[in-house]
């Protein structure tokens, strides 16, 4: 299960959450962690793309990756309601390879669920300082679609995701005058998005694209199909035999200078391992798993990363994921890192795509 979130605030007393509403960034480094994550993760995390389109008669763009969207006449609004007229500045970040979403802390994971993924954007738009919403949907074509199944049916509808790289919470305590108050902070999850079904679904072309109406600016979409695997499941460990970073913490605030991450193999599926291992002995400190997440005979990559004292340690290593030993509940996988360049360390996570 999914360790719990503490607060490094003081005052903190109870904490709950819910979704926040805009996107927040990729890795945010707390005081205590290496500021070399921050800074390898801000220079190679793909970018936005700057686009300008006509608000009043609408417009067509293609970024880089050869996702399309089509703008109808009128699409933009202010937060008073106000239609825009004259020229709006749009940006777009997309994302279809797995290294993209490793560097930009989107994996296709949702609750222990892995999700197959066919492309994750997000959308904004500014008109000067003016941040704009949607006043009608713009069509979305994704260049990636899913292939027949099994059976050698064709899959008609992929489900569509939201997400927020971060979310707010409410502390509760009391200031200096004992008077209670309650604070609402912004945190941010540790697998870099909490994805939940929207209830729309991206429909196939037949043509290796999928199709979608943008409903909302400032948010991610994703167009993930879940990964329906019959075989028994399992928890992984993923033990640091060296070169664990004891700055990793179970106060998940993004930017931990000891990860892991799961490619599966032949898929476009990405899983982050966050959870600490609590209480670990020497050799065992490390990441886990969402309890029996993992099918068993699964085969994939894994790729151990930890920033420490200003050097870069990694290890990739293809697993196939066995059944638990006799008596034990779980699946692990123990990794000797050895010191990489940040060039080496990008070579590696850019090796995943062919993974």
């Amino acid at each position: 299960m999914k360790q719990s979130i503490i607060s490094t605030v003081a005052i903190a007393a109870a904490i709950s959450f819910t979704a926040c509403k805009k996107d927040r960034g990729t890795y945010v480094v707390p005081h205590v962690f290496e500021q070399k994550v921050k800074t390898f993760f801000d220079a190679n995390a793909p970018k936005y793309e700057a686009f300008t389109i006509d608000a009043s008669t609408g417009g067509n763009l293609i970024t880089s990756k050869g996702t399309k969207i089509n703008f109808p006449a009128n699409a933009f609004k202010k937060s008073n309601g106000q239609l825009v007229t004259g020229s709006v500045t749009v940006q777009v970040k997309d994302m279809y390879q797995a290294a993209d979403m490793l560097l930009a802390n989107r994996p296709t994971e949702a609750s222990g669920n892995m999700l197959i993924s066919y492309g994750e954007m997000t959308v904004k738009a500014n008109q000067g300082a003016d941040e704009l919403q949607l006043n009608a949907p713009a069509q979305v074509v994704v260049p990636a679609a899913p292939k027949a199944g099994a059976n050698g049916q064709q899959i008609r509808e992929i489900p569509m995701w939201r997400g927020d790289s971060a979310v707010t919470y409410t502390i509760n305590g009391h200031d200096h005058e004992n008077t209670s108050v309650s604070l609402s902070q912004t945190g941010y999850v540790p697998r870099g998005v909490n994805w939940e079904q929207n209830g729309n679904f991206a429909v196939n072309n037949n043509n290796g694209t999928s199709s979608f109406n943008l409903d909302s600016l400032g948010v991610w979409r994703n167009c993930d199909a879940l990964m329906s695997d019959p075989r028994p499941k399992t928890t992984v460990l993923g033990y640091f035999s060296n070169q664990w970073n004891s700055a990793t913490s179970t106060s998940y605030m993004g930017g931990e200078p000891s990860m892991l991450f799961f490619k599966v193999k032949q898929q476009n599926t990405l899983v982050k391992l966050y959870n600490k291992i609590v209480n670990a002995p020497a050799g065992k400190d490390g990441l886990l798993s969402y309890q029996n997440s993992f099918p068993i005979g699964i085969e994939g990559t894994f790729l151990a990363i930890t920033f420490k004292d200003n050097k870069i340690y990694a290890e990739m290593q293809d697993v196939t994921v066995g059944a638990p030993a006799s008596g034990k509940t779980y699946y692990g996988v123990t990794f000797n890192l050895t010191e990489v360049t940040e060039a080496q360390l990008l070579a590696l996570i850019q090796q995943l795509n062919t993974k």
